[in-house]
């Protein structure tokens, strides 16, 4: 309860630095740029990104309901608050730029990576975890439950990093570039830090 206050305020200053944001691209603020096109790497990593982080965001609410340990709670809470703002930035970016939240192509294909994951039982992107990984992570309790999460996050972060590069790389918009670029460094970090905590714990990233 002692956390509460500085949350809100935390949430307050993610919206209002969202609002920005999405103001900005709104208003043309950003190099003059023009919406990008339908299948630009632009929306291609929106959309794609938008899937990906939904999936994080899940994990994280499935391992807050499994474990006490507030060391793996925190870090699940901000990761869920951090990629469902950020899945509300590309959402709005997608709706600003008057272009389909979902496409025909199959994933990846803004990277020429169409294929690069299988898509079956539901990994449909590099690093997500299947509908089965889900469903057993639901059934585990305490260290179980916090080894298998900070497993599957740290596979599903070396996918969004590789996801948010190829975008530093292809993408036009320089909102969004900045964007992804500030996930591949905080994810990078993130990575570092579940490593330690697998260790604490007997255990290490699934190869």
């Amino acid at each position: 309860m002692r956390r509460a206050p500085w949350i809100a305020g935390a949430a307050v200053t993610a919206l209002v630095a969202a609002g920005t944001i999405t103001y900005a691209v709104a208003d043309g603020d950003d190099s003059g740029m023009r919406a990008p096109a339908a299948d630009s790497a632009d929306a291609g990593f929106a959309r794609d990104m938008a899937v990906h982080h939904q999936q994080a965001v899940e994990m994280s609410y499935i391992l807050r309901d499994r474990t006490d340990d507030e060391d793996v709670r925190r870090l699940a809470y901000d990761i869920a608050q951090t990629q469902a703002n950020q899945r509300g930035m590309m959402l709005g970016w997608l709706d600003l730029w008057e272009l389909p939240k979902v496409s025909s192509d199959a994933p990846m294909t803004w990277m020429d990576m169409a294929g690069m994951a299988d898509g079956k039982d539901g990994a449909l992107m590099p690093g997500m975890a299947t509908n089965t990984d889900m469903t057993k992570l639901g059934t585990l309790d305490g260290k179980q439950a916090e080894v298998f999460y900070l497993q599957l996050m740290t596979k599903h972060h070396q996918g969004g990093v590789h996801m948010a590069q190829g975008c530093v790389d292809r993408c036009e918009v320089g909102v969004e570039k900045r964007l992804a670029q500030g996930m591949v460094d905080a994810q990078e970090s993130e990575i570092s830090l579940m490593a330690g905590m697998l260790k604490e714990r007997g255990a290490k990233a699934l190869s």
